[in-house]
Order: structure tokens, then sequence, then C-alpha cells
């Protein structure tokens, strides 16, 4: 166990992110050569391995996690990564992507500093991949069943490899030109180098699971047809259809989704362009939406040379404490600050944000590419405009990054397999991820597809829940676990996690 003591005598220490002139200059991960195992062991021994522990909640995935301190704490490098991935398909990449809800549900932060948990899960998993310990595990016998998984985000590619290892025949089809979805191109490379998700593809390639790009389905791909050349399927194509901002001067040149601005960016690290074709270099940037995606695009802005970047928050700015309506353990709106505002602030001085103000409009110049951005402050809840605050930035770029409304509406997916839509936009589904309104049995649907948009944390435990439920259609039982139910855990605290400015 870990030291009992600990947490009284240990003081809270995260690992240090590289100086930000350094990280500025390139494109490695902020944390990259920073794991520093001895102070990640010492950290875990804050660890109280309590009676209840309220970390098992905060993870959707169900994490061990004072199983896996314990073992970190002893330097047991090899028991802690099999606790870790007795409950993770991609423990690097939770590790560098999720938000942790497990350390705002620790019970030392009740009235103290948490256990650093997520650098903990990343050194493990870190650890464990220079040690070796991440080879193939295929199945010791073949089910001569097939299952098709639409979509290599986190969900389809933890469906896919908890399927394979399950003894059944899985081809992973997605439209794109390479494997990892949002992963892939959404991710920036200084938030995940793509050769952790390069690694975990060529692990289940060894496996046996089989994957198809540029494979449109619902497209080019037929969708039934697909559907009936295999026993099972499960839609894992993610929450892509992205709000709109309709103010006047919205089509002027200059102005872009975030998520083709992010990947052109991840082209360009693949090898795809030397240069984006939307670039920040040299332009004044306003970023629209204040949750994770917009933190994304302002760390590629800085990266990319931006003259200076503005990101809008609608919502007003959030204290500094939890409120009475936000109790322990729920993750609580509070100020927080990314690694791309800790950039910014360290280059210009001041937070890049914005908070409590809309957009009123864009303004253009004589060529048709828009130069500013009309601002109002805004009255919360109702997001109202205040009279007397319109003002106006500079603006050659601008990024929209206001978050996305269930599954692409165009395409002829939903039409071909006769998927239904829930009352929030997305696939209409079962409590054991069947989709409803299907027009054959034996099709699933998992991830933000039938859940919204949410977190890879999210989606890599509703992938491995899928699978349990593929498994047991196609055998009648499962030995695969099943972390979550579909609509057993509430969305209240879900709520509190921001890809946009919803």
């Amino acid at each position: 166990m870990t030291d009992p003591f600990g947490f009284l005598k240990i003081p809270r220490r995260p690992v240090p992110a590289r100086p930000v002139e350094e990280r500025l200059g390139d494109w490695r991960e902020v944390h990259a050569g920073q794991a520093l195992l001895p102070l990640v062991s010492e950290q875990a021994d804050r660890c109280m391995d309590c009676g209840i522990p309220f970390c098992h909640t905060g993870c959707p995935l169900g994490n061990l996690i004072p199983e896996w301190n314990a073992y970190a704490a002893h330097g047991d490098w090899r028991a802690a990564y099999d606790r870790l991935h007795a409950t993770n398909n991609f423990p690097e990449v939770t590790g560098r992507l999720c938000p942790a809800p497990c350390e705002d549900a620790c019970v030392l932060t009740i009235n103290a500093d948490p256990v650093t948990i997520k650098n903990v899960e990343q050194a493990i998993a870190d650890e464990g991949l220079r040690r070796g310990y991440m080879v193939p595990r295929p199945p010791e016998r073949h089910s001569g069943r097939t299952v098709a998984v639409i979509g290599s985000g986190p969900a389809g590619l933890a469906a896919a490899q908890q399927l394979t290892r399950a003894g059944h025949g899985v081809t992973v089809h997605e439209r794109a030109d390479r494997v990892g979805g949002l992963l892939r191109y959404g991710i920036p490379e200084f938030k995940m180098e793509k050769a952790h998700l390069d690694r975990r593809i060529e692990q289940m390639r060894a496996e046996g699971t089989t994957f198809v790009t540029g494979a449109d389905v619902g497209g080019a791909v037929g969708a039934a047809e697909l559907r009936s050349r295999y026993d099972a399927v499960v839609v894992a194509v993610g929450a892509a259809e992205r709000k709109e901002l309709p103010v006047p001067g919205r089509e002027l040149r200059g102005i872009h989704q975030a998520m083709d601005y992010l990947t052109f960016a991840n082209r360009v690290r693949e090898g795809d362009y030397a240069v984006p074709p939307v670039t920040a270099d040299a332009r004044h940037v306003v970023i629209v939406g204040g949750g994770d995606t917009g933190s994304d695009c302002l760390g590629t802005a800085l990266r990319q040379g931006a003259l200076s970047v503005v990101q809008l928050d609608i919502n007003p700015e959030p204290g500094p404490d939890r409120t009475d309506g936000e109790p322990w353990p729920v993750y609580p709106k509070v100020y927080r600050i990314s690694h791309a505002h800790e950039e910014a602030r360290g280059r210009a001085g001041t937070d890049p944000r914005l908070f409590a103000c809309a957009t009123l409009r864009f303004e253009g110049d004589a060529s048709g590419r828009v130069r500013a951005l009309h601002l109002t402050a805004v009255e919360p809840p109702a997001r109202t405009p205040l009279t007397g605050t319109e003002r106006v930035i500079p603006a050659g770029l601008v990024l929209l990054a206001l978050g996305f409304s269930g599954p692409e509406r165009a395409g002829g997916l939903r039409e071909q397999l006769g998927l239904e839509l829930d009352g929030r936009g997305n696939f209409a589904r079962a409590a054991d991820f069947t989709a409803t309104g299907g027009r054959a049995p034996g099709v699933f649907v998992a991830g933000d597809a039938g859940r919204g948009q949410s977190l890879v944390v999210w989606a890599i435990a509703e992938g491995r829940a899928a699978a349990a439920a593929v498994d047991r259609y196609l055998t009648g039982s499962t030995s695969l676990p099943a972390p979550v139910a579909a609509h057993d855990r509430p969305m209240t605290a879900l709520g509190r996690f921001r890809y946009g400015d919803d």
C-alpha cells in the first residue's frame, strides 16, 4: 500500500511542463521528456487508498487508481501497467488528453490538493512502453463471427480491440486517409504526438484487427450492403456536425471552422503539406468559443506565428473555487488555465480570453477578407447583449470553435441503416447500445455518435461497453468488461466539460 501519512508529508507537485518559449519553438508535447519517475512515485505515495475511492466515480472507465498508485509508489511498473490496462485500452492517450475528473473526485480535494493522478497514469503508460510491456494480445481462438466498426476514433478503436481479443473478425472502416479519427487530425501534436497512436494501431493489426481507409460508409460504401456482409456493426462515427455562427459577414474569407484549421495543421505534421492552406502566420487571430477546441486552436496559432490571439467565451469568467451548487466530488466549473493559455500569457502577459462576450458581426476589407470582429458584452444567464458595450477588435483569421450538435447529417449512413435521432440530435439507441429504428438487427451505436460530444475517456469507456454488448449479441454471453451502460451515468457532471462554446 502507499504511505498512510504520505498526503500529510508530501505536497502536490505536478510534472513540470517545458519552458514556454522552448515549446513554442517546436511541435513536441508540452511535457516531452519530463516523466521524472522519482517525482511521479513520490506523488503516487500521496494516495490515501481510500476505503471508498471516489476517484473511481469520477472516471468513466472505473480505473483502478488506488491500485496502480500503490504499485507506482513502489516502482513496480509491470504491475502498475497491468492494472492500468485492466480498464483502459489506451492510457497513454487518456493520460495526455483527459481533463482528469478523477482528480476533482479525489477525497483529498475536500480540503487539500488532489493526487496528481493524470501524471501518474501517463508515466505508467510511457514507462511500460519503454520497458517493452506493450505487446500484441491476439485471441487464443476465433469465433467465426465478423464485426464492422464504422469510425476509427477512440470509441471505434476501443470497441475493435476488445472484439478482436474476444476472437471475432473485426474490420474498422475509416473514411479519412489515415486511421485515428479526431485523435489523428483533431488533436494537435503538442498535446499528443501521433507516434503513440501509430503504435497502438500496429498493436491492433498484429492482434488481427483489419483497417480500411478511404471508406466513406453511407457514401461510396453502401451502409446497408456493409451490414449484410457482417454479423454485427458498430457505428462510432463521432459527433462531427459543427455548430455555425449566423451573423453578418460570416461569408468573408478568413473565417473557418476550428476543426478544418486543426486538420490542416496536423496534416502538415503528417507530411501532406509544406505549409497549411489556412495559417495564423502574421495575422491577428480571433477564436470564437471558450472550450477545449478553442484552446487547441490557440496553441496552434501561437506556434504558427500569429501576431496576436484572442479567445472569446460567451460564458462568464468562473471563480477560483467550487460553488455551493457544485459540491465535491462533482467536476466543478472553476477558472482553469490550459497549457495554451499559459503560453499566451507568457508571450503577451495577459489571459487571451474575453469572457461574457458575443460576436455581433464581421467586417471585411475591399478584397472580401475579414479584418475586424464586432463584439458585445452579454448578461448571463440569458446571454443578452448589454447596450453600450460594443467594441471592435482586429481579426485577420477567425476560427469558429462552437462545439458540435451530433453526428453529421450529410451522407447516407443514417438513412441506409434506418437510424433514428434522439432529442439531442444523436443516433438513438437502447441501454444496451443497440440502435433503435434500425432496418436490421445487430447495429450498435457507441461514443459521441450516441452520447454527444464528450471526453476521450467517455469514448473509450463506451467503446469497451459496446464491445461487451456486441459479444453478448453474437455469442449469448460475454466475459468482456463493460465499464458503463449508455444511460446509467448522469449527464450533470459531463456538461461541465466543454469542447466548444455551447
